[in-house]
């Protein structure tokens, strides 16, 4: 909960990325909320009021997995929202925008994204940087588990990163500038 309102506030794709480490990490533990707060929640050692805050939240987020019924795989609505958000972001500079720096990061992905769609068998549904949001969250479990990544691959998901990067640098100046 804290490590994600901070991850909201300042990238929003790391948000993303982080929230489905978390539902993965509800669905390693059964979707059982003792072993939850045994292992994850009293580590992080805060004052009983901030202990019971965190245990409510995993709560919650333990009852929309089961509600939108994604125990096994998938991600919340309201995640893949915020995927949509980003989106349509992504839209926007490419076409109203005009961004040139962010179309010439696109276009260096472009090629890996059609690569990583048709290997990873994504629907033809999932948009651009729900491709790239996916593969980059597979890289992060690779390297959890230690396994070996190619350079090919690497280079591939670093032009992912980067135009990520620049993605959400310039929404997070685009939500400032609306408040």
């Amino acid at each position: 909960m804290i490590i994600a309102q901070e991850k909201k506030k300042t990238n929003l794709a790391e948000y993303i990325l982080y929230m489905w480490q978390v539902e993965d990490i509800i669905r390693a533990y059964q979707f059982d909320i003792n072993k939850i707060e045994e292992n994850i929640i009293k580590q992080f050692e805060k004052p009983e009021e901030t202990h019971n805050e965190i245990k409510a939240w995993y709560e919650n987020l333990i009852e929309m997995m089961k509600i939108e019924k994604i125990q096994e795989k998938g991600h919340l609505q309201i995640l893949m929202n915020n995927v949509n958000e980003l989106y349509d972001y992504h839209v926007f500079l490419l076409t109203k925008g005009k961004d040139s720096a962010y179309n010439s990061h696109y276009q260096q992905a472009l090629g890996n994204i059609s690569e990583f769609r048709e290997k990873s068998k994504a629907s033809k549904e999932n948009n651009d940087i729900e491709v790239c949001l996916t593969a980059l969250y597979g890289i992060l479990m690779l390297k959890l588990q230690r396994k070996e990544i190619s350079k090919d691959t690497l280079a591939a998901i670093t032009t992912f990163s980067q135009m990520i990067s620049e993605l959400t640098v310039k929404y997070k100046a685009f939500e400032e500038d609306k408040e």
